[in-house]
């Protein structure tokens, strides 16, 4: 498979109509599925990666197949790598990486990865996880650590781009965040 440089984005409105969208992505393209599941109030979300032309058939194939239940679809180019196991859950922070902690909290569990890649590329932040809908009625949220500037401007940049899309529900830094509030959410 080619290099993983993209993110195409799915969001559905029905649980089965989500499985045969998922089914209709992964056989459109060569892609990698990162994520497929119910999330909150019944909708249903798959995220695949994979290079931009793989996965911008995989959405288009999907966006077909939606049958009128879509709710938001996205492909993202030219993804930074740290978004990746972010995503996964597979990041592990290293003694010395736990500085400030940046939050940023959307309405779309779909623009939550936007706002991560365009946190990587603003600052030299770590990426702690990004979280896409599960438990938090469908919202998406990323955390990330850096020193107390690197962090703010990686904030800044990652809300400014939600609250240009109208979905910015908080977002805020901590510039000396607990080490219980680290061990809550990584």
């Amino acid at each position: 498979m080619a290099e993983l440089d993209a993110i195409g984005i799915i969001e559905l409105s029905s649980i089965a109509i989500g499985f045969k969208v998922q089914d209709a992505m992964l056989k459109a393209a060569r892609v990698e599925l990162l994520v497929a599941r119910t999330i909150c109030s019944g909708k249903y979300l798959i995220a695949v990666s994979g290079d931009v032309a793989s996965v911008t058939a995989a959405v288009d194939s999907a966006v077909q197949e939606a049958e009128g239940f879509l709710i938001e679809s996205r492909v993202i180019s030219r993804v930074h790598p740290s978004v990746f196991p972010a995503i996964g859950g597979n990041v592990e922070m290293k003694t010395g990486q736990d500085g400030a902690l940046g939050i940023v909290e959307t309405f779309s569990a779909t623009s939550i990865i936007d706002c991560a890649d365009a946190a990587a590329k603003a600052a030299k932040v770590l990426l702690l996880r990004v979280h896409l809908a599960m438990a938090v009625g469908g919202k998406g949220f990323v955390l990330m650590t850096g020193d107390i500037a690197s962090v703010r401007a990686a904030v800044e940049s990652s809300s400014k781009l939600a609250a240009a899309e109208g979905i910015l529900v908080a977002s805020s830094v901590i510039p000396r965040p607990s080490a219980e509030l680290f061990r809550e959410w990584i």
